[in-house]
């Protein structure tokens, strides 16, 4: 297959701009197809997958800074605060005040909140498994690991 052969020379550069070769195209179009699915699995809670993915970690541990919520999620702060707003607007979090720092707010679920991020987590793991269920358990895995090390070599730079 030609995206498994390294070619060198002016060769390379004519293959490189091929869709099935330019790494920058792959990872846009496996996005696209991502966002999309998820977005289907969630359009049921009326809520966004970023919204769907911030509510999961919030279910994971609840009252969390919104600093924190936007590291967890790898978001800057204007749009974490965004989505915050958009969440709070639907009556599916709470901000309070931190005690332990006046310059910080935390955030936490409501009922409501709450019993929608247990659904949302649930359809992101069915999602999850969906979206790779035509790949081996060890493809799904060699695929996070080379995922990951893409984002933490961009970290990085």
């Amino acid at each position: 297959m030609l995206a498994h052969k390294y070619i060198a020379g002016k060769h390379y550069r004519e293959q490189i701009m091929k869709p099935d070769f330019c790494i920058f195209f792959l990872l846009n179009k496996a996005n696209q197809i991502g966002s999309r699915f998820l977005a289907q699995k969630v359009a049921e809670l009326n809520i966004t997958p970023v919204q769907a993915l911030v509510l999961g970690f919030l279910n994971e541990e609840d009252g969390i800074s919104s600093s924190e919520l936007g590291k967890r999620a790898e978001l800057d702060s204007a749009t974490m605060t965004g989505i915050i707003d958009r969440l709070e607007t639907a009556q599916l979090i709470e901000r309070h005040g931190n005690p332990a720092d006046r310059r910080s707010i935390r955030i936490h679920l409501t009922e409501h909140g709450r019993k929608l991020a247990g659904v949302a987590v649930r359809l992101i793991v069915e999602a999850n498994r969906e979206f790779l269920g035509f790949l081996t358990e060890s493809e799904q895995m060699e695929l996070r690991s080379l995922m990951n090390k893409i984002r933490d070599q961009a970290g990085r730079g």
